[in-house]
């Protein structure tokens, strides 16, 4: 096992615990109401320790919300080639799975995010950076011009998948977990598309 390796799992669990950390206080006085000093004052670090490990309060919530994206591209990737673009983002999404909570805890932590304004503008963003990591196959599907300012097809199916993630999230928040977030995304997504 080399240094950087053990550094490189050190810094991962310290990540881990100032996450863990906050989101109990979040969950419990929340989002808004919590300091970053309270974070690193429950957490045992200073604030300038915290700020090595996350550059904001969202990115506490929404930090590996990236790195689905790339998760969604890689599947996106793996799709057979003669699946439309339409059928490869559907399944693609469906291979993401987020089992960081439990469904308790991810249900107050969705609430959380779409009841946040500064949670849902920060969601959004991280939501561009997928659009932008996922075009690149959708327009090798399409055979689209990537030259092209007017062909805007992919970017149109990019973005409508995303928001009918989006939509689907949302509403399974809203009814408190009753309806799978997989039926309701492809409930959503099928109304574009049956």
């Amino acid at each position: 096992m080399t240094e950087q390796t053990l550094w490189n799992r050190t810094r991962q669990a310290v990540y881990d615990e100032i996450a863990r950390t906050a989101m109990g206080l979040f969950l419990a006085h929340g989002f808004e109401a919590t300091t970053i000093d309270e974070i690193a004052k429950a957490a045992g670090i200073s604030r300038r320790s915290f700020f090595r490990y996350f550059g904001t309060k969202e990115d506490i919530v929404l930090g590996d919300l990236a790195a689905k994206g790339e998760l969604a591209r890689v599947a996106l990737e793996a799709r057979p080639d003669d699946e439309d673009p339409w059928t490869a983002l559907r399944q693609a999404f469906h291979a993401i799975k987020d089992v960081a909570y439990d469904g308790e805890t991810m249900l107050k932590v969705t609430r959380m995010m779409y009841e946040t304004p500064s949670l849902r503008a920060r969601h959004i963003e991280k939501h561009l950076q997928w659009q932008a990591s996922l075009l690149p196959e959708v327009r090798r599907r399409l055979r689209a011009d990537a030259t092209d300012p007017l062909d805007v097809r992919a970017e149109a199916l990019v973005a409508c998948a995303i928001t009918c993630l989006d939509v689907a999230g949302e509403a399974w928040a809203r009814s408190n977990g009753a309806v799978t977030l997989p039926e309701l995304f492809d409930s959503a997504a099928a109304a574009l598309r049956p």
